[in-house]
């Protein structure tokens, strides 16, 4: 059975009369991928402040693999690797020269730079200096920064926004890989399709309190529904769309006049979207 990797525990951290985190709670195992999610300005990115030790709580305190993160935050620091969604990058020096200089910095020796630009799809581009990157080989190169250590937990803020297909594949990849490797991530962002695709587990945050966390799934069954969505041939010559609710006593008796009164030309199954669950839980959209 895994250990706790992070542990937080009734943090609460207010700016002014914002309350951006009020008493939140949560666990994140060993080897997991924790999508934690919400809108811009529901305490995302303050709890990870708090977590990373760039914020001291005001109530409560966060462990990160078994040491307080307030008491000893220079500790926790060597122990995990961090890619904000805003670039911080040293924009004259090249990839290369980015990386050597942040391996220095956390004591790794006999680094090679050049296999971790590889995994995140900069191969061939480690000596260009980083002010001629786009914004999406920039993000690469932040996870890539975020790796120097082998961090045992990494946090990710936003890792794939507005990137471009091929940079997210490449970022989501590497999160799966270090899954594998053992390392817990905590996946900050208010991409419910990007969190479903990565997430073990899910939190949904909403004006800075924890309002559901479960598995993806879990979630789905609990608060969505499931449907089937026909197109079947209309008498004008086009289409016309029916659905027919799932996993209710009336169902097959549905579906099967379904099928003996229309000519259907389509037909699959949906289920509720974790933004459709989050719309449900807090009675707001994303944005």
């Amino acid at each position: 059975m895994s250990q706790d990797a992070i542990i937080a525990d009734r943090l609460k951290y207010h700016y002014g009369s914002v309350k951006a985190v009020q008493s939140i709670g949560f666990r994140v195992g060993e080897g997991e991928i924790m999508g934690f999610l919400g809108p811009n300005g529901a305490g995302k990115t303050t709890t990870v402040k708090i977590l990373t030790g760039q914020l001291r709580p005001q109530g409560g305190h966060a462990m990160l693999l078994g040491t307080d993160v307030s008491k000893n935050p220079g500790k926790v620091q060597a122990r995990i690797g961090v890619s904000f969604e805003s670039t911080n990058l040293y924009e004259q020096m090249s990839a290369e020269e980015n990386l050597r200089l942040f391996a220095s910095l956390f004591g790794v020796r006999r680094f090679d730079p050049g296999k971790l630009l590889k995994r995140v799809g900069l191969a061939g581009r480690e000596k260009e200096r980083v002010e001629g990157y786009s914004k999406g080989l920039k993000q690469r190169l932040m996870v890539a920064r975020a790796l120097v250590n082998q961090p045992r937990i990494l946090f990710l803020d936003e890792p794939t926004d507005g990137l471009d297909p091929v940079s997210a594949e490449t970022i989501r990849n590497v999160i799966l890989e270090e899954r594998e490797r053992g390392a817990t991530v905590f996946l900050t962002t208010h991409d419910m399709a990007e969190a479903d695709k990565l997430s073990d587990r899910v939190a949904f945050i909403n004006e800075g309190k924890i309002v559901a966390l479960d598995t993806p799934r879990a979630l789905k069954q609990h608060y969505g529904r499931r449907a089937l969505r026909a197109e079947v041939a209309a008498p004008d010559g086009g289409l016309k769309t029916l659905e027919i609710t799932m996993d209710r006593p009336e169902t097959p008796g549905a579906i099967e006049r379904l099928f003996r009164q229309n000519r259907v030309i389509t037909i699959h199954s949906e289920e509720a979207s974790l933004e459709d669950i989050f719309v449900q839980v807090t009675g707001r959209g994303l944005f």
